[in-house]
């Protein structure tokens, strides 16, 4: 088995790290794949770094190795027939989770950690690994229905296949319909300028938008016939659409659209607005850079 299918979780000891622990531990269940957890810890090396190796540094580690073998023990009890490893590393949270994204097929991260106020939907460390890890990352939030759909939304650039791939993977997986998400902008001729675009007709052109949907469906449908799939065609944003779908949701699935100096190193709007709204799991699926 290939080291890259690992899933990695980051954890803190906090609530939103142990709900990120419980949900990949239920992942790598269901995948039947080894399970990686990472508790990272640093201290004040103002104050410490004179003391390496003393009371002051001891204590820091033991309160980071209990919180490790916390996590470890949640994760057994909800995979009890996969491999999982613990590493308790010291050192800046995100920087050791993007780097051992590197050698995951799969990192999970809580919204918010330690420090977050009540008000801020998504922490520092959760961003930064959802922006620049190396694989698709899965951020902890909202409150999943459990029966609900696997929603995944989807437009026409070439990263596409990949999501609906992931997405109807996931549902065939978690015997769950799929909900798909299409957002699009209609044409407003010029002489109907002025008036509202809720007012203009579009019957046709939400008909062209339907057919070429249907089409890059068709396969994915074909693959996974046992996926029920319900489409929801919008002309409010796509950052609007999902967030609302995930209300009913188990898992939303996107795309990563980057436009930074690093090429998908960013997200794109709706994706950052679902890692702060979303009202369930967020995955972001991206291919590794040498694919």
């Amino acid at each position: 088995m290939s080291h890259r299918d690992v899933i990695t979780v980051g954890t803190d000891g906090t609530e939103c790290g142990t709900k990120a622990v419980q949900w990949a531990a239920t992942e790598a269940e269901s995948r039947r794949l080894p399970l990686r957890i990472i508790y990272a810890y640093d201290w004040d090396w103002h104050e410490s770094r004179y003391e390496i190796g003393t009371e002051y540094v001891d204590v820091a580690r033991q309160l980071a190795d209990q919180a490790a073998n916390a996590a470890y023990r949640q994760a057994r009890a909800l995979a009890p027939h996969v491999d999982i490893e613990v590493n308790t590393l010291i050192g800046h949270a995100a920087p050791l989770l993007i780097e051992a994204s590197r050698t995951a097929g799969l990192m999970v991260v809580g919204s918010r950690g330690r420090g977050g106020f009540a008000g801020l939907m998504l922490g520092s460390v959760s961003r930064r690994v959802a922006t620049h890890a190396s694989c698709p990352v899965v951020v902890v939030r909202g409150r999943p229905a459990a029966d609900g759909p696997v929603v995944v939304g989807t437009d026409d650039s070439p990263a596409a296949d990949l999501v609906l791939e992931t997405a109807f993977e996931a549902a065939d997986r978690q015997a769950a319909p799929l909900l798909v998400v299409r957002s699009y902008l209609p044409v407003i001729p010029l002489w109907l300028a002025n008036v509202r675009p809720s007012d203009v007709p579009t019957a046709q052109q939400d008909e062209n938008e339907r057919t070429s949907l249907d089409e890059q469906l068709a396969p994915w449908r074909a693959k996974f016939p046992n996926v029920p799939v319900e489409v929801v065609l919008t002309h409010v944003s796509a950052a609007a659409a999902l967030v609302e779908a995930s209300q009913r949701g188990r898992l939303v699935i996107v795309g990563s659209h980057g436009h930074g100096v690093v090429a998908g190193a960013l997200l794109g709007s709706a994706g950052l607005q679902l890692l702060h709204h979303a009202d369930a799991p967020v995955m972001i699926v991206r291919a590794r850079p040498e694919d």
